[in-house]
């Protein structure tokens, strides 16, 4: 198969192992196991870009930027990704020391306004390449980790409220998820508090239930449906408003009975600082294609926490390349009281690496190995590599 693969070569090694000497891109697309339905837009196929940096001592660090179905949850496409990555990221970085993470990051901002997507997978691979050179995981990188394993929500995202509650059921059988996320919005109100109803009723008190209106509703239509999630036990609501709105995310949090988590209004430290000062959100979803990298997510996860807003591990369906760069981030926060929603390897008929991330008892592990923890299964690579 003739894979898109885009190679950046700088000059002269260094003696010091560490020059960023190669980057290259590639797309990646793989089947889900089912349809995902969010209120504006539906997939049954994920996508990714593969982005590698070869150090000059030889190692080759990997990351991965996730979209879903093109430019229509933020405005960057695998497309888009890996021009930004070819044709602007890559030039700027190229010659400089991968362990200088900071300033390659302050390099890639200068070059490239936003495209957080493709920043975070250039500078996911940088870590991993670090970590495999110096033998310890990102996340030592990152002030060590305080956890090995975290509780992990399972999105339940075909709109079949059948079909739903036999994927619940079998996620808690085979004790792998007891927490649940229900992507609403994409049906009238009334026909989305019905399939909350009977979610509810069958799943009776056994599981922890959430929702995500993936920013599909208005003001007065977000009072009436959080009332009555309120009375089917959901305990917490994702952006029921659209990004723009804080000011009425504010007024509703003033009125809800459950707490409000808000994800595509806060992409930078400067978006929960607004949002924290305007008392407009209980929880951040912590994203690295939202943030810029681990990094980024670092810096909004500790504004988020100064305005008193609680920490939530978001996720964009990542293979387990993106799954372990978020997990690495995730396990050196102190507090990271609403869990995570790290279920995308599962949602894949196939993944990228050799030993994907494991899950047991409700929670999802923290790869042990040096950077990221994985390695990538070349064959399964080339199999799924978009074609020229």
């Amino acid at each position: 198969m003739l894979e898109t693969m885009n190679t950046h070569q700088a000059g002269a090694s260094s003696a010091n192992g560490l020059d960023i000497v190669e980057i290259r891109s590639q797309i990646i697309d793989i089947p889900t196991v089912r349809q995902h339905k969010l209120s504006s837009l539906s997939t049954t196929q994920q996508n990714y870009v593969l982005v590698r940096v070869r150090t000059s001592n030889g190692v080759e660090g990997i990351g991965e930027a996730a979209t879903l179905g093109g430019p229509r949850w933020s405005e960057e496409s695998v497309e888009s990704i890996k021009a930004t990555v070819d044709r602007y990221l890559a030039p700027a970085v190229l010659g400089e020391r991968a362990d200088r993470f900071e300033h390659v990051a302050a390099l890639m901002d200068r070059a490239a306004k936003r495209n957080t997507a493709a920043k975070s997978a250039v500078e996911s691979a940088l870590f991993d390449a670090v970590g495999k050179t110096l033998g310890v995981p990102a996340s030592t990188l990152l002030g060590g980790a305080v956890r090995d394993r975290m509780r992990v929500f399972w999105t339940l995202a075909s709109g079949d409220v059948g079909q739903e509650i036999d994927e619940a059921e079998q996620k808690l059988a085979q004790r792998k998820h007891n927490a649940f996320k229900v992507k609403i919005g994409a049906q009238e109100p009334d026909a989305d508090m019905r399939r909350m109803e009977r979610l509810a009723a069958a799943l009776d008190g056994r599981a922890t239930l959430i929702v995500d209106a993936n920013q599909a509703w208005d003001e007065t239509t977000a009072v009436r449906c959080l009332e009555r999630l309120h009375a089917v036990g959901v305990t917490l609501v994702e952006q029921p408003l659209p990004a723009w709105n804080v000011a009425g995310m504010a007024r509703l949090r003033g009125r809800a009975q459950v707490p409000l988590m808000a994800d595509e209004a806060i992409f930078s430290e400067h978006d929960a600082l607004a949002v924290g000062a305007a008392g407009a959100a209980d929880v951040v979803s912590l994203k690295l294609v939202k943030h810029g990298g681990l990094l980024g997510t670092k810096r909004v996860a500790a504004v988020a926490e100064a305005a008193g807003i609680g920490l939530y591990g978001g996720c964009l369906l990542e293979s387990s390349v993106g799954a372990a760069a978020h997990l690495q981030v995730f396990a050196t926060l102190r507090n990271l009281d609403w869990h995570c929603e790290h279920f995308g390897p599962q949602i894949l008929r196939d993944d990228l690496v050799t030993a994907p991330i494991a899950y047991d008892n409700f929670e999802v592990l923290l790869p042990s190995g040096p950077g990221l923890g994985v390695v990538l299964d070349e064959e399964k690579v080339r199999h799924y590599a978009r074609e020229a």
